[in-house]
Parts: structure tokens; sequence; C-alpha cells
């Protein structure tokens, strides 16, 4: 099987996909598939950087389209980290991919972690581990398959794809259908069962922090001993890509920087985030920020896989907009991006959701991009969703019944079991 490798679409015009075009009107606003006009976005050019280094903004499939175009492009080395590698028709297609690389010579490292791919297929394991295909399971589910300490609760939800020492992409998608549509190929799936994501592809010198990164948890599960081997933190300094890639320890730098920049914020925030669960510290830090007048808006899912976050995040809602943050609903399709533009000019975008799961479980990686003009591609981008999004009306929410405001109350005073 091939991949299929159409080009990128430059120009897009709304219309309704097929599984909605019953109810006119409606278009889901997600990337299904090559040439397809329904989410209305265009693709941006990349933006250099002061280092040298080029970052483009990817929307849905496209990054999966583009990752596959870099692993056939690979002349020496092709590393991937995921949570979940999929067995269905995109996922078989990359790992014959990069099997078929593999085999032509090009050392192949692929970690995917064991929980988020337990339902997927063994063979295709190890049928890219027969063509040469290096691969690390992390944290085995199953005790037995443990070669250090058993950690079941830490997972490895980072997603990163580096080629050679020239390209990194990264960002919240996992190779899998519903994160592809028919990018990769013709997806057999419902129209609309697709998911709302984003990546960025890096290339040129910030692209050695990243491979860093993946050195180190390469290492930890080989050696074992302490989760924070895999840690690494690279702040913005002279260059304009930071990363930061936390790991569950007490001291992991990933909840104060988040504290940081939301005070550091003097014009806007606009986040998008798939599960919004934050302890009330960074609630407070985004109330806090609308009040002394930045123009605070939060991009929510009204459809998420985990329905219980839907309701944590909703038990927010009446405190931020009482400080005058501006709360919008993704509609239509299943949001799992995560994203933060701070004053058009600071952007995170990665792997890291707001909840207690990926602050206190997870290893996760996000990049922090300082630049003006990949800002304004990240909030054309939050325009885009706001298009395909509801707004929610302070005076109508706080009429909401009591039943409503109960299970709130209690899936909040739970979230961190989430």
């Amino acid at each position: 099987m091939t991949i299929e490798a159409p080009p990128l679409k430059t120009e897009t015009s709304a219309v309704p996909c097929e599984e909605t075009s019953q109810q006119e009107g409606i278009a889901t606003g997600v990337n299904i598939r090559p040439g397809d006009d329904d989410d209305g976005w265009t693709v941006p050019p990349p933006v250099q950087l002061s280092d040298g280094s080029t970052v483009q903004l990817y929307k849905d499939g496209e990054s999966l389209h583009a990752a596959a175009e870099a692993i056939r492009s690979a002349k020496s080395r092709i590393c991937l980290e995921v949570y979940i590698f999929a067995s269905d028709d995109t996922g078989r297609s990359i790992a014959e991919l990069l099997a078929k690389r593999a085999r032509e010579g090009v050392k192949v490292y692929v970690i995917y972690d064991s929980f988020g791919s337990m339902r997927s297929d063994r063979k295709m394991f190890d049928m890219m581990r027969r063509a040469g295909v290096r691969m690390l399971k992390f944290h085995p589910i199953a005790p037995w398959e443990c070669r250090f300490s058993w950690r079941p609760f830490n997972r490895d939800h980072r997603k990163l794809l580096i080629i050679d020492s020239d390209i990194a992409g990264l960002g919240g998608i996992n190779v899998g259908a519903e994160y592809a549509g028919s990018w990769i190929v013709k997806s057999s799936r419902p129209e609309c069962d697709f998911w709302r994501d984003n990546a960025i592809g890096i290339r040129g010198p910030a692209v050695r922090a990243f491979l860093k990164s993946f050195a180190r948890t390469w290492r930890y599960i080989n050696q074992g001993g302490r989760i924070v081997k895999a840690e690494f933190w690279q702040p913005l300094g002279e260059g304009d890509v930071g990363v930061l890639a936390s790991v569950p320890t007490a001291h992991s730098p990933l909840q104060p920087k988040l504290q940081e920049i939301f005070r550091q914020a003097r014009h806007s925030i606009m986040m998008t985030m798939a599960y919004f669960a934050p302890d009330d510290a960074l609630i407070d830090e985004l109330a806090r920020a609308a009040r002394r007048g930045v123009r605070v808006r939060l991009m929510l899912p009204a459809i998420c896989d985990v329905h219980l976050l839907v309701i944590a995040a909703r038990s927010f809602y009446e405190k931020l907009m009482g400080a005058g943050v501006e709360v919008y609903e993704r509609q239509h399709v299943v949001l799992h991006a995560k994203t933060i533009c701070i004053d058009e000019r600071i952007s995170i975008v990665g792997s890291t959701n707001l909840d207690y799961r990926s602050i206190e479980y997870n290893l996760e990686l996000s990049a922090i991009i300082r630049s003006n003009e990949f800002g304004k591609q990240m909030r054309a981008l939050f325009e885009n969703d706001v298009k395909f999004a509801q707004r929610i009306d302070p005076k109508v929410w706080r009429r909401r019944p009591w039943i409503d405001r109960f299970g709130q109350w209690a899936v909040s005073r739970a979230r961190y079991l989430l």
C-alpha cells in the first residue's frame, strides 16, 4: 500500500461536508481531505525566525500529509514519538512507509505509548521491527513486560517527528484516521467523524533542541531510573524557539511557566484547548488578566471524547465570564487542538492540555514560538474556529438549570481524577 500525496490546497471557501450537507448552512470547519473547502482555511506561508529556522502552521490532516512527505525525504534518520499509533488504514500506511525507509538503510526510531496504542494490532509493530525499525514501548501496561518499575499512570502523550537533523514536527495529532481524514489514504469513516487539531513544522537550527528531547526519552526508556531523565526545557533566549518537554514531577516547570505567560500578557490571550480542567491558580490568572484589560478568548469543545471534561470546563464559565473572559464552544467536530497565543507574539503549540493529567501524570511536549508574524497566523486560525463556534452568553448561562450547576460542581471537584 502506498501513501497518496496530493498537493496542499491554497485557496478555500466554506461549504458543508457530505454528512452535514443535509442541514443547510452548516459546515464543520475541519480539513478532512485534499482539496476540500469545508474549513475556509488558507494554508499560510512558513515564517522565518531570527536564527534562520522557519516554522509552518498546519491544520488537521495537512500535518500528517506533510509528515509522510518528510519521511519520504529522510536521508539518514527518522525519529517518531507518538501517543497513539493506530492500526487503521492511516496507521498501517505510515507503518509501511517507515518499514520501507528502514529497509532502504535509513535509521528509524519509534516510541509509542503502551496505553495510547493498546488497541493497535501488534502485528503492525512486529512488521516494523522485522524491517529494521528500532521500536520502544513507553511504560508497558502489563507488569511482566516492564524492564524497570511499573508506572501505569504515567503516559507519554508527546507527538514528535524528526527527520535527519533538519525537520521537526509536533502538535496534538496522533497517527490515526480521525486525525488524517483522507490526507493519507481515502478514509472509509463517516465524513464528519474527524478531529480538529493543529501541528507545526520547523526547519533549521531550532530542530536540534527537539532531537535532544527525543534522545532523553529514548535513554529513559532504555535505562530506567527517575522519570525526570525525560525532561527537557529550553527557554526562549536569543533564539525564537523554546522547548517545554515536561514530565510529571513535583518541580515540573509546566504550570509555573503557564502562570508566568498569563501574567505577562498585555493585550490578548487566545487559547484553544481540548481538555480544560486546570487548577484554581490558572483560572485565577486568566480572570486577573481579563480584569486588567487583556482580551481573553477561550475556544473549548462542545464535543469531546471525554465528556466529563466538557462538564468540568463548563464549571469555570461563570467565574471566567464574570471577569470578562470570552468563552466559545467549537461545534460539529471533536476539538483536540492545544494552542495558546499571547499578545499575538508568543505562541505555544504542542500536546499539552490544561488538565491534571497533562500536568501531573503525562510526558508532554510544546514549542514556544516568539514571532509577530506567526502570532498573526495564530490569530487568523482562532478567528477561523470562531466561525464554527458558539459564544456562550453570560446572561443565558447564569439561568442554566440547577441540575447542570450541581453536575458541573461535582465534576470540577473530582477533575484531578480525569
